[in-house]
Parts: C-alpha cells; structure tokens; sequence
C-alpha cells in the first residue's frame, strides 16, 4: 500500500499537471492554432448551467448508525468471470459465501447477453458511536449497485444472506440466513439446493433493473437505510459476510447448468 506522503505527492503533481493544462488553454503560443479563453461566470449565468458530478457523497443515518455512500455516477457494461469466491471462511472449513462461480454475461447467446448493464455502483461505510463521546467507530461497510440488468451465471455452495427469486415454474423461493445451502419459500411449501440454481436473470423489460444488490461485510448486525427506489429497507444484514438480492430476480434454471462465458473471438 503506497504511503500516505507518496499519494500527497501523487495528488499534488496530479493538480499541478491540471492547472497547467489549463493555463497552456488560456495562454496559447502565437504560433498555435486559436483557442478560447476561459471566461468567468457570473451567479446569474451559473443558474443556467446544469452539470452531473462524477463522485456523489451522501450521508444517511439509522437506528444509532451513521452512513456515507460514495456513488460513481456512471452506467458500466460489465463482462467477467469469478472462480471459487469464498468469503467469510470459518476455522471449520466452511464459508459465509462459497461460489464455484460468479461471471456477469453468458457467451452461449447473441452478443446482447456477453454483459451485463450497472449502474451507480457504491461504497459505503457504517459507523457507530460520536466524536463527541470518544466512542466513534467504523462497524463495517458494503458495496453494491443502484441497478443491475442482465444474465448471471451462479454456481452456489452456502450463502449468507437474502436472495429471493422466482423459478422457471413460477415459484418464488428465497432464504434468509447464515450458511444457507438451500432456497424455500411457497410458505414453506417449495424449496431447492442452492447448487441447482444454475444463474439468474436480472431486472426485466416491465419493471427495470434489480435495485438491491450489495455484499456487505461487518462487525455486527446492521439494518441499511432504504435506497435506489426500493419501497422498504432490506433484511437486517448480519456480521461477517452478507448478500442482499431480492428485487425482480429469476431463475436461468433449476439443473444447476451454469452458462458459459468466455471471450469472444473475432469481429
């Protein structure tokens, strides 16, 4: 990890490089071609001018807890491949995640379903406790995407967290909790293993993007405000590692036939 004395200094000679950008702007060589000058704005002109910042910082509070969501505003076509992701490994051997395989984007259809669409991925962190009091500390933070539309190929083993989705039967099953290995739901009438569950399909033409993906990891339990659109907050997400995914989910299959996704060859 770089130090904290050569990022200033990156950062300075980051600054330094842009204003000299835009004084060579200002102040051309008579022997370059013409280019504006950079002219002041007044209140009145600001007004009507409109502009999307590329980094959005936002703070939220909840149940005792204070948030800071960092958000890349930006729309991102995504095609990769994750093997044997395992997070949240026990002394026991066992995961809070454990995926064979994670890809975003199938190579098996047209060139339309090689990625898949996100939008506004974030950061952010949890914190409890005050300056004030001397007691202020970071509990944890998550990751995740204002919406995310496509084809994801899963292959899972355990899972911690809440995942609800609807099969091609038109069941909705979904699970809550630890170390899951399995999905039940029909009011406990369905259920299957989670290694059957060969991906899913993200948002769809009716209703858009899946708004509530994140993976969060902390130190204790924590409920995350209501965000991106959605009508309430999510579960509760537990210590250590969690995933959260409930919104407009279906199931590729239930043969736990995980799509390919390899690079594409040629034009």
């Amino acid at each position: 990890m770089p130090s904290r004395l050569a990022t200033s200094h990156a950062l300075m000679l980051a600054c330094a490089a842009f204003v000299g950008s835009v004084q060579a702007q200002d102040t051309a060589p008579p022997q370059a071609p013409a280019r504006p000058a950079l002219k002041a704005l007044d209140d009145a002109e600001l007004s009507g001018v409109w502009g999307q910042a590329l980094l959005d910082l936002t703070n939220t509070s909840l149940n005792g807890y204070d948030f800071s969501r960092l958000t890349l505003n930006a729309d991102i076509k995504l095609s990769a491949t994750l093997s044997g992701l395992k997070l949240g490994t026990q002394s026991g051997g066992t995961s809070d995640i454990d995926f064979t395989s994670l890809n975003f984007g199938r190579s098996d259809l047209d060139d339309a379903h090689r990625t898949v669409a996100i939008t506004n991925p974030y950061f952010e962190w949890v914190y409890s406790g005050s300056a004030a009091t001397g007691d202020r500390q970071v509990v944890g933070m998550r990751i995740g995407f204002g919406g995310i539309a496509g084809d994801i190929g899963l292959a899972m083993n355990t899972l911690s967290g809440s995942l609800a989705l609807t099969t091609p039967s038109g069941d909705l099953v979904k699970t809550v909790g630890s170390q899951q290995t399995a999905l039940t739901g029909c009011s406990g009438a369905c259920s299957i293993a989670l290694n059957q569950i060969g991906g899913v399909t993200a948002g769809n033409s009716t209703d858009g993007a899946s708004r509530d993906f994140f993976l969060s990891v902390l130190k204790s339990a924590v409920t995350y405000p209501a965000s991106n659109g959605m009508p309430s907050a999510p579960v509760t997400a537990q210590a250590g590692f969690w995933l959260n995914w409930t919104d407009h989910l279906n199931a590729l299959n239930t043969t736990g036939t995980t799509p390919p996704n390899v690079p594409k060859i040629g034009p």
